[in-house]
């Protein structure tokens, strides 16, 4: 129906509701009532009408008149040619926002989604959706972090799916971590823990699902096994924070919202800047698109303070963050990891280390280091060569392993024992007792 039809019936209307006032039948608040208008606006058509008992003008007197405020032909062709040719796969609220960014509109969302959908470039939608309960968010940042990886085709030029691992805090929707990787698994998740406790600090609780990196489920379907820990597991153990299991996909919503917006998003800007590779899309989120994404969707908590506490410890975070398996050193001072041999080198903690039990860490971007005690007596490249870290390393213990004994030495001296207790001194920083030194 177009505006003049709308105009005439109005009229009618009008003209029928006017009559039932001047016979004083209706008042001026139900007249304005049953037509469905305001009571100045009634009281401004009837002092149009005046007095005629058979009105023939024109009741809105912007008929038939251009708006001074419509949009030029030009102006809406060059929109939508501009969303037909370069953000057609966009959504229109994520067209909009480029648009108004990077273009120069300056028209409304609504004004810029009706002319779309009058050139057929895209359909209206149907309001409302699924009837949902709602999930209180946590009162402080910091109480509670989800992580949950999303499968999805986000580089359009490649023929396969790739994982989109996401750290979220609970209370205010940021994201606090985000990256491409070809699988998610262990690595991954730990990827996401480390950046987020170097960046925000630890936090309370950490809501995941029930993948078998995360959790041991002994049944398919059934409750996590919570005294057989995973990598995961066990590293969220050393830093008390508490691991809370997700038994339906309705308990993550929260998380799948989020990852929809990410999947209506992300693959278009990727195609609209030319990304083609997991590097340039994992630096193009973290400096462009991350910042861009909290200031937009995040929520403002009910209270101001934060639970999240500064990492403080002597031990290094990512010593934590990483895989840890147990070897035995072979004849040759040789361990073997997951194919690769691993030499360690001359040192002068002890003449050698064969037969000795010790620690392989497996960091997020693939070094390994092999710990004995807590002494770091080897690191590694990801193919299992030796680095120049691994010396100053050594320099660095050996110089505490001197001061600990010429600490020990004069406190015996003292007590007049250091003939009788010298061979324990060395036994303690030479022998096996050397693991029990905190460096």
């Amino acid at each position: 129906m177009n505006s003049k039809v709308k105009a005439e019936v109005f009229k009618m209307r009008f003209l029928d509701t006017y009559k039932l006032y001047g016979q004083g039948k209706l008042n001026c608040e139900e007249a304005a009532e049953l037509l469905g208008v305001s009571i100045s606006t009634f009281y401004r058509k009837r002092q149009i009408c005046g007095e005629e008992d058979n009105f023939t003008g024109v009741l809105d007197r912007r008929i038939g008149k251009v708006s001074p405020h419509r949009a030029a032909d030009k102006e809406v062709e060059n929109i939508t040619k501009l969303f037909a040719e370069r953000y057609k796969a966009f959504s229109v609220k994520h067209f909009y926002e480029f648009a108004k960014r990077e273009h120069g509109l300056s028209r409304s969302y609504n004004w810029t989604k009706n002319k779309l959908i009058e050139k057929g470039l895209v359909t209206k939608s149907n309001r409302g959706g699924k009837h949902r309960l709602r999930r209180e968010r946590k009162p402080m940042s910091g109480m509670m972090m989800h992580q949950d990886g999303s499968k999805h085709r986000w580089l359009l030029n490649l023929d396969y799916d790739l994982d989109l691992i996401v750290t979220m805090d609970d209370a205010t929707s940021k994201i606090t971590s985000c990256f491409l990787i070809e699988e998610e698994g262990t690595l991954s998740s730990l990827q996401g823990l480390y950046e987020t406790i170097k960046k925000e600090g630890l936090f309370c609780s950490f809501y995941t699902d029930r993948g078998s990196h995360y959790f041991y489920t002994p049944e398919v379907g059934g409750k996590v096994d919570k005294n057989r820990l995973t990598q995961v597991g066990r590293a969220l153990r050393q830093l008390r924070i508490k691991h809370i299991a997700a038994y339906s996909p309705e308990a993550r919503g929260r998380s799948e919202r989020m990852f929809g917006t990410l999947q209506n998003r992300l693959p278009q800007e990727f195609a609209l800047k030319g990304i083609t590779t997991i590097e340039e899309a994992n630096k193009y989120i973290k400096e462009v698109y991350l910042p861009r994404h909290n200031e937009q969707f995040c929520v403002k908590p009910a209270s101001e303070e934060s639970a999240f506490t500064e990492w403080t410890q002597t031990t290094a975070l990512e010593d934590i963050l990483c895989l840890e398996e147990e070897r035995v050193v072979q004849r040759d001072n040789t361990v073997r990891y997951n194919g690769l041999v691993l030499q360690i080198p001359k040192n002068n903690y002890r003449h050698h280390y064969i037969k000795t039990e010790v620690r392989i860490h497996e960091y997020c971007d693939r070094s390994l280091a092999i710990f004995y005690g807590h002494l770091c007596i080897g690191r590694y490249d990801a193919e299992g060569k030796l680095t120049e870290d691994t010396t100053k390393s050594s320099n660095k213990n050996f110089s505490f392993l001197m001061k600990t004994k010429e600490r020990k030495k004069a406190t015996l001296v003292s007590n007049g024992k250091e003939n009788h207790n010298n061979n324990i001194i060395n036994d303690f920083l030479y022998g096996d007792k050397i693991g029990q030194l905190t460096c």
